[in-house]
């Protein structure tokens, strides 16, 4: 089965305006993200999938490959789901353009769940970090029952227990996710956003509505999110700390 990754980038985030263009020790985030992933799969097969021309730029300069898309996609599953009708894949990867850190093995890993499960989306996840607060809500928590089957996806704090001494195991989602390319156009056909998605801004829980299982695979905790300025600094020691080990 032929494998594609693709990974949204637009210019205009509400949270952090030219995120996939911002330096990271140097070189861009988003060219970071699709060196990661082109350890795991063939350069050929790892597109940047964005709407903005400084961005095609950058990726362009470096060797890389990309797609234009529509600037009117709601989501990055939406332009993920766009980029897709135009590539020959049995299955489509799509690894977030905002973490830097991300392990290929980690991408591997949710490539062969995805062979096992070809019915049902994947969704990575990984324990929450010590540092980590629950309660933070750029972090999205999840909840999967015994079958690894998501259950729910929430930036607030869950599950919650009722009695206070109760101790809890945190998980966090990983934005690695695995599609056939039937998923993302039944995602993309849906025109909107779910009720839920709006409220949480969480786009998997659209999956939901469309009665899909979300097969959850457990991956390491390396990557770190650039959501905010202050992500990029922490990022960066973590990179500075790794090239002094090796």
């Amino acid at each position: 089965m032929k494998v594609v990754i693709i990974i949204p980038a637009r210019f205009g985030s509400s949270r952090y305006e030219g995120k996939p263009l911002i330096k990271i020790n140097k070189i861009p985030l988003v060219i970071r993200v699709v060196k990661k992933c082109i350890k795991a799969i063939d350069k050929n097969n790892v597109y940047v999938a964005t709407d903005d021309k400084r961005i095609s730029k950058v990726v362009n300069d470096y060797g890389f490959r990309y797609v234009m898309t529509s600037k009117k996609n709601l989501t990055g599953t939406d332009r993920v789901a766009e980029a897709s009708q135009i590539l020959k894949a049995d299955i489509i990867i799509n690894v977030q353009g905002d973490e830097p850190l991300i392990n290929p093995n980690d991408i591997l890993k949710v490539i062969n769940e995805k062979r096992k499960n070809m019915k049902k989306v994947v969704c990575a996840y990984c324990d929450l970090k010590k540092d980590e607060s629950p309660s933070r809500m750029t972090i999205p928590k999840v909840v999967f029952n015994e079958m690894n089957e998501l259950i729910y996806i929430s930036r607030s704090p869950v599950p919650i227990a009722k009695k206070k001494n109760l101790k809890i195991k945190y998980f966090k989602q990983v934005c690695i996710y695995a599609f056939t390319k039937k998923e993302l156009k039944s995602f993309k056909d849906m025109k909107r956003k779910s009720n839920i998605e709006k409220i949480e801004d969480i786009e998997i829980l659209r999956f939901f509505e469309l009665n899909k299982k979300i097969k959850m695979v457990k991956v390491s905790n390396s990557a770190i999110a650039v959501d905010e300025p202050s992500d990029k600094k922490k990022v960066e020691k973590i990179l500075n700390e790794q090239r002094k080990k090796s």
